[in-house]
């Protein structure tokens, strides 16, 4: 059942992206892996906040599939940790975008450690600040 689930995670992956599934997955696990911290004897931690940005053409290709992609890579992610045992700076989440300016390749991997994900943690331009009220005199 297992290598059964693995190739259709492959296949889709493969067919949306057009590039190596194998490749992508093993960077998504790369990426958690290097960035792991042991923090006792049985408890490693882990980033849980993902971020895959295609390239302009891929991400065209991919269209409004970028949802499911997004969970698929999260299951890819969620199965590699419970065989590792890792836990989660919080809920997990990938987050499939496009670009901003050229990649080298046909995408990017980046991830971060975020005890709870606000609903604007993954846009252009981080949220507006209320500043407290300057005190009348």
């Amino acid at each position: 059942m297992e290598k059964t689930v693995e190739h259709w995670e492959s296949a889709l992956v493969d067919k949306v992206l057009g590039n190596d599934p194998v490749e992508l997955c093993d960077d998504l696990r790369r990426e958690c892996d290097s960035h792991a911290v042991v923090c006792g004897p049985h408890r490693v931690l882990v980033p849980n906040a993902y971020k895959v940005e295609l390239a302009t053409a891929v991400h065209e290709q991919l269209g409004e599939r970028d949802g499911r992609i997004g969970q698929e890579l999260t299951d890819v992610l969620a199965r590699h940790a419970a065989e590792h045992d890792y836990e989660w700076a919080g809920p997990l989440t990938v987050h499939v975008t496009c670009a901003e300016g050229a990649l080298e390749g046909r995408y990017r991997i980046t991830s971060q450690a975020m005890p709870n994900i606000p609903a604007d943690a993954f846009s252009e331009t981080p949220p507006e600040v209320p500043r407290p009220a300057a005190p009348s005199s």
